[in-house]
């Protein structure tokens, strides 16, 4: 079956990310070619290493190109998909009105957002899901959707309820896996002793993802557990942020933490870690929380998406915007004893393996394309 996935770009992210490992297992089943209306990004090396053929259209991502539209008409025209799947909002419209002009009936949309709230979206992105909700209806034939809480405020926004098809993000176990020498690597990097409690968010640097007040969180802990460091890493998070940067001073927590900037070895990051955390205001399905997880690290979250979900009772959940929650939630973990939380974290790998495994989320997808082609062929 020849499917193309269309994509607003290819630089490190969630989105991304998935698209790559669902990529790699849909293989050989699957005649595939994925597009990038903007730029090529590391992504797209590693898929072109794994053998799907990539094309970026070099879009500007602030001012689309009525000709980025006909050239990618053009493409598809040429290699006549029986199947197109959208990922992100620009190519939600981009690349499914291209999709419907080339006769594509089997399109789906991809959504990976939830919150959507005006002071943390940009205006401009707010119009276009507007835009995209007056025609969920009648332009895609399906909407995968990967959290029920995405699916869920979608549909308050206005998209049709009946087009959604809620399938989960996977995670690779055998890249993200318990790694003992992390520990110690990770440590003499960042030039501290073995034994220091290190806690770690990886995300790009965006409102939503609400740096600032982890930061705030981590003052609240410092004050009391001044051994404990934390490491940041994501696009944008790094020494020339002078805004994080002066968030952390008056936080007053600017010794005991590290900015790494955009990583490529983020499993061993994460292995490195006591406690793996987000204070995000807004997520879908935060595949960091299944990495981490899957590093046998337990996770402290605010409840933003599927957080809950994917912790369970392997760590812990706490309100959005609550700053002392969190701090609270590290304290108690990092005071368990030693095997106690190594429990936590065996625990929590145990339910990505049983839950969000790659592989049975990639059956799914092939089942799901399989019958979207069959609706309407």
């Amino acid at each position: 079956m020849r499917l193309v996935h269309i994509i607003t770009g290819l630089d490190t992210g969630g989105a991304e990310g998935m698209l790559l490992r669902l990529a790699q297992r849909l293989r050989p089943e699957f005649e595939q070619q994925v597009i990038s209306l903007t730029n090529a990004g590391p992504v797209a090396d590693q898929l072109m290493t794994a053998g799907i053929p990539v094309l970026a259209l070099g879009m500007s991502a602030s001012r689309p190109d009525p000709l980025v539209l006909m050239r990618l008409l053009r493409l598809l025209r040429g290699f006549q998909p029986e199947v197109v799947q959208t990922w992100l909002y620009h190519a939600d419209l981009v690349g499914g009105t291209a999709a419907r002009l080339a006769g594509v009936r089997a399109l789906a949309w991809n959504i990976r957002n939830n919150d959507l709230s005006p002071d943390k979206t940009k205006p401009r992105t707010r119009r276009l899901v507007g835009w995209l909700a007056r025609l969920s209806g009648w332009l895609p034939a399906r909407i995968v959707c990967c959290s029920l809480a995405a699916r869920d405020s979608h549909v308050a926004l206005g998209y049709a309820a009946d087009r959604f098809e809620v399938i989960a993000n996977g995670f690779d176990l055998a890249r993200f896996h318990p790694d003992r020498q992390a520990r110690d690597s990770v440590r003499a990097e960042l030039g501290i002793p073995g034994t220091v409690p290190l806690i770690g968010l990886f995300a790009r640097y965006d409102p939503q993802k609400n740096h600032a007040g982890l930061l705030v969180a981590a003052g609240l802990l410092h004050q009391v557990r001044p051994d404990v460091h934390f490491l940041l890493a994501g696009r944008g998070v790094d020494d020339g942020n002078v805004e994080l940067v002066d968030q952390a001073r008056r936080a007053g927590v600017a010794p005991v933490l590290h900015l790494l900037g955009e990583r490529q070895d983020l499993p061993r990051l994460m292995a490195s870690l006591d406690l793996s955390t987000l204070a995000s205001w807004g997520e879908a399905f935060p595949n960091v929380l299944g990495e981490a997880m899957a590093c046998a690290v337990p996770c402290v979250s605010t409840d933003a998406g599927d957080a809950a979900l994917i912790i369970g009772d392997t760590g812990r959940v706490v309100p959005r915007g609550d700053m002392a929650a969190l701090a609270g939630a590290w304290r108690e973990l990092l005071v368990l004893p030693a095997a106690r939380r190594d429990a936590l974290g065996a625990g929590a790998r145990e339910r990505i393996a049983r839950n969000f495994d790659m592989d049975v989320i990639a059956a799914r997808y092939a089942a799901f394309y399989r019958e979207l082609h069959r609706e309407r062929a």
